[in-house]
């Protein structure tokens, strides 16, 4: 029996052929991509990760649907409008990756909905598909989950697959940039790829930390409701420095350490 031809990746250099700007972009959401991976938070080829172009409005970029998120690089993640039409991609070599519909439906309601909204990350993580399932949702037991003593929910209605639902998840969302996607996942989204990756890690956190508590079978500390929204105040930006100024850089580091290549 012969064996079959195994395909070969090979992803053209978008380098040249984008501007500096969205060059960066690229490679900050290539980045971002190796990152949930790393942080085990990736659910092989599903889920996405978007970023709005600088100075393209609505236009932003996700992830080809087939590529593992360990593998995704600056050339190779698609550009695509409001309305799903592919502006640009690389040659993939002998693959003739899309996108996914759900990716697209959920990402740009967002974008268009909410101008701070540069980035947005949707996951199906163990921990938060399993707090996405309990009817007390996420529990402010840790000063790590305070910081979401006002996160957004929002009900399942079946995969995202119509633009019906892009109302409803934008109406749910609010001004939050974290939501409970229920019986589904999380959702995050923030001004910038650094700051909306501090919302995921510490959403996540909080999912494992509840989940661990909750397992002992035992009765759970309370914290007084003035304690929590004054916890809650400390979190906000007018309190602190923006989200992930201070640790995106250093993530870059350990990135390059063990996973370079992202910004090709």
């Amino acid at each position: 029996m012969l064996e079959h031809a195994r395909k070969e990746l090979r992803i053209s250099s978008m380098r040249d052929k984008v501007s500096p700007a969205e060059w960066q972009c690229r490679v900050d959401t290539a980045a971002c991509y190796r990152l949930v991976a790393m942080y085990g938070m990736d659910d092989m080829g599903a889920n996405h990760i978007s970023m709005r172009v600088p100075g393209e409005g609505h236009n932003f970029l996700i992830n080809p649907y087939g590529m593992q998120y360990e593998e995704i690089t600056a050339s190779s993640l698609i550009k695509i409008d409001e309305d799903g039409n592919v502006l640009a991609k690389p040659d993939y070599g002998d693959f003739d990756f899309g996108i996914n519909r759900a990716g697209f439906v959920i990402h740009s309601a967002i974008h268009k909905a909410r101008p701070d909204a540069n980035c947005v990350i949707h996951t199906h993580t163990w921990p938060g598909m399993a707090i996405s399932s309990l009817e007390c949702g996420l529990l402010p037991l840790t000063q790590t989950a305070m910081r979401f003593l006002k996160i957004s929910y929002h009900d399942y209605n079946g995969v995202v697959l119509n633009l019906s639902e892009q109302e409803r998840l934008v109406r749910d969302l609010g001004d939050s940039n974290c939501m409970i996607l229920k019986n589904h996942g999380l959702l995050v989204c923030g001004n910038t790829v650094g700051e909306a990756f501090n919302w995921l890690h510490r959403l996540e956190k909080s999912c494992f930390a509840q989940l661990a508590a909750m397992a002992c079978n035992t009765p759970l500390n309370k914290v007084p409701q003035n304690v929590l929204d004054e916890t809650w105040n400390n979190y906000q930006p007018g309190t602190r420095r923006p989200y992930g100024v201070m640790e995106w850089p250093s993530l870059l580091r350990k990135l390059d350490r063990q996973n370079p290549g992202y910004d090709i």
